[in-house]
Order: structure tokens, then sequence, then C-alpha cells
């Protein structure tokens, strides 16, 4: 596998377990570069355990990736030159200040990174002055935002990127990040957050219980065939292919994706006083992937 040319993340039959605990098995996936690239799937379903064997965190059980054209196992060093990582945990020496340790993650690179840390600090509203230990974890994640922005990688991985950030600093956060894309850096990003992954990215992968499901752009992946259904005057209707089925006063509403003869021949069984078929929100359809 040589992913130099066309790929900044190229996955193969990647997999790894904790013992008897699942992880992620024959994980399969290509990141072109220049992409906003979403990686779904509920907590817990693997989204870590991939990024984590992607950076050479952890060693896969089998399976191998490249990540600008390097392998993950034998260009580590060269891999961690080149992008710029965000855990979904954020964790820093508590007793430093944040402009230290803003300053220690350009040292270590090698690069004099002041003037964009200084935009990436007023942009994002950082606190220079602070010491570590006196952030909330919302300011300890801009920290982290800014150190691995502040070098102007090729390739981004972020790991819940936006979890503890107010609103207005996430909206801050996205605008960055399409201003480095515009500027021909890749973006992986791991989320939960549907909305997130509708909004910026260009296609995404969905992971669940660490097997990948699904694999498409953003359009294509909404496209499903299910429909928003909204029944009044019965709610005693059990077809397969419904999910997310909720009560309602009069009746009951529901995701369907199985046959339609199927279900118009159950409605037609029971007393409906209002039926309404329509498409589905894109929340809704994803969740039909996680179900």
């Amino acid at each position: 596998m040589n992913a130099e040319n066309s790929c900044a993340i190229a996955i193969q039959n990647l997999t790894k377990t904790y013992g008897k605990n699942r992880g992620i098995e024959n994980v399969t996936f290509e990141v072109a570069k220049g992409e906003i690239f979403g990686f779904l799937g509920p907590n817990g379903a693997g989204k870590s355990t991939t990024i984590r064997c992607l950076l050479g965190l952890i060693k896969p059980i089998s399976g191998s990736a490249e990540i600008l054209g390097c392998d993950i196992v034998k260009d580590h060093r060269e891999i961690m030159k080149r992008i710029g990582y965000i855990p979904s945990e954020t964790m820093f020496y508590p007793s430093m200040k944040v402009s230290e340790v803003i300053k220690f993650a350009a040292d270590v690179r090698g690069i004099n990174c002041a003037e964009e840390a200084a935009k990436l600090c007023e942009r994002l509203k950082v606190d220079t002055k602070k010491r570590i230990d006196e952030l909330s974890l919302g300011n300890r994640k801009k920290v982290g935002i800014v150190c691995a922005m502040q070098h102007k990688p090729e390739l981004f991985i972020f790991d819940e990127p936006t979890s503890g950030l107010d609103p207005l600093i996430q909206a801050e956060f996205f605008e960055l990040v399409k201003e480095y894309n515009r500027q021909g850096a890749t973006c992986f990003l791991s989320s939960h957050v549907l909305s997130e992954v509708r909004k910026y990215c260009h296609r995404a992968a969905i992971i669940r219980e660490g097997k990948l499901i699904a694999c498409d752009t953003i359009e294509n992946l909404a496209h499903t065939g299910a429909k928003f259904v909204r029944v009044e005057g019965t709610n005693a209707l059990q077809l397969e292919g419904m999910s997310k089925v909720t009560p309602t006063d009069n009746g009951v509403e529901f995701v369907y994706s199985g046959d339609m003869n199927a279900l118009l021949k159950a409605l037609s069984a029971t007393e409906v006083k209002d039926l309404s078929i329509e498409e589905p929100s894109l929340e809704d359809v994803f969740m039909q992937y996680y179900d």
C-alpha cells in the first residue's frame, strides 16, 4: 500500500483488541488529501482506538495503515512531524503557564510558531497568563487546539475536538478548520455530534461496535430510503424496519426503512385518523446506522 499521491490516511484491515474486550476489527477506509473527513460513532464505538493506532500510541494486532504515505509503525517520527493532534481529553503539566505550554509544543518541533500562536490565542480567547491548573476543561481544550494548529500541519487529527467548548468557540474552531483546509490541509475529525459532521465534512465513515459500517459522502449517507412517519389514531404498530419509535398524544411517530407495502397493509388494519410520511432529518438517518 502506497498512499503518497492521493491519500492523507489509508487504513487496511486495522484490528486491535484488549484481551477479551472489543476494540476495532478489520477497519478499512481512506481519507483523500484536502478533505474534511468525519469519523462518526457513538461513545465506545472504536473511534479513539482507531486514532491511537494511527498515531502509534497503541499497536494494532493486525492490519496496516499509512499517514501521508508513511507507515504508522516504521515511520512514526516522520508522521508526528507532519500532523497536528487534539486528543479527546487534553492534559498538560498543571503548574506550567499557558504561554509556556504553547511555546514548549513549538520548541519540541523546532519551529518558531509565535505569530500563528498569537493569532490562534486571540481568536479562541485563550488567556496565556494563567496556569494550566487554573483552567476549566473547555479552556484546556482551547490550549490543545492552539498547540495542534500553530505549526500549520499537513494533516489534522481531531478526537472529539469540540467537547467542553462553548458554542461561540466551537463556531470559531470550525472557521479555523475551514481556513486551514482552504490552504491545503486535510482534517480527520472524530465526533459523535451529527450536526458537526453534516455541516463541515465532505465525507464520513461510520463505526459501530468496532466495525466500519459505512463510508461515503454525506449526501449519499443521507439517502437511505428511510421515511419519517407520523400516525394519529393508533400506537400499536410493530413492523420490521421501524426505529426511533416515539408515542405521541394521539398516536405514534417513527423512522421507517422497511417495505412500504407492508407499512400500508399494517396501517389499513388499524384506525388511522391522520397520516404523514416525510423525509427524515439527517440526525434520524444517521441514528439508523447506529441502531
